[in-house]
């Protein structure tokens, strides 16, 4: 856990340095409109990777949607076989001690 805490320490420290070393503005415009707006780099940057990674984010959990779904399947599938088991494995031990329980008493029974 400290380790996630140290990389994520020198990732932040990384960032700060990208935005105090970008300070100067750029132009920034969507191409359909003509509306532009002034921003420093590191913002434009930024932004622009925060989109991107939320993108990739979003199709990755959609890609796992199923991956998702056939686990639950199998976690059910596992939990009936385990109540099976058990079913069987409670009708074995009445057999056995059926089975166990006639042989003693006639060893048991005086002889004639």
């Amino acid at each position: 856990m400290r380790l996630v805490w140290l990389v994520t320490l020198v990732f932040a420290v990384l960032v700060v340095l990208f935005v105090v070393a970008n300070v100067a503005p750029v132009s920034v415009g969507l191409w359909p409109f003509d509306t532009r707006v002034e921003v420093p780099l590191a913002v434009a940057a930024l932004a622009v990777a925060a989109v991107f990674y939320l993108l990739g984010a979003t199709v990755t959990w959609v890609s796992a949607v199923s991956a998702r779904r056939r686990a639950r399947k199998l976690a059910a599938s596992v939990e009936a076989l385990q109540a099976e088991i058990a079913a069987l494995k409670d009708k074995l031990r009445q057999a056995e001690a059926a089975k166990a329980a006639p042989s003693s008493s006639t060893a048991l029974a005086p002889a004639r």
